[in-house]
């Protein structure tokens, strides 16, 4: 399924500093989850921890764009963030029906786990 995913045209070397990247957002990601939905109603950890998914999907391209004009050379400077992303991409992300990637797949798997993470009861 994932054979043609461009992560597969990346040199070892770069695998692994995107794999490092993504680990270091999710921490920080799944902190910000963790720590802003403790000590609240759980109606309210669970929209912190879908406002937390959706600042990640609208955000995040950003800091995997400058990633890559470290390891490609000629990318030019400049924003990719757009538009914040609507209720349907969202949901189609949770429910695995975005884009069958890597990409895709693993925010799907971010986001539930940043909605557990802000529902927990602490």
């Amino acid at each position: 399924m994932y054979e043609y995913d461009s992560f597969f045209t990346l040199t070892g070397l770069q695998q692994i500093g995107l794999v490092v990247v993504s680990a270091g957002l999710m921490l920080c990601w799944g902190y910000g989850a963790w720590r802003f939905g403790a000590e609240r109603p759980l109606i309210l950890r669970i929209v912190i921890g879908v406002a937390v998914f959706v600042s990640f999907v609208w955000l995040s391209p950003q800091i995997y764009f400058q990633y890559y004009r470290i390891i490609i050379d000629g990318l030019p400077a400049q924003w990719v963030i757009g538009r914040p992303p609507g209720p349907l991409h969202i949901l189609r992300l949770l429910s695995f029906q975005a884009s069958a990637n890597l990409s895709a797949h693993s925010q799907g798997l971010l986001g539930w786990l940043l909605l557990g993470l802000a529902a927990l009861k602490r």
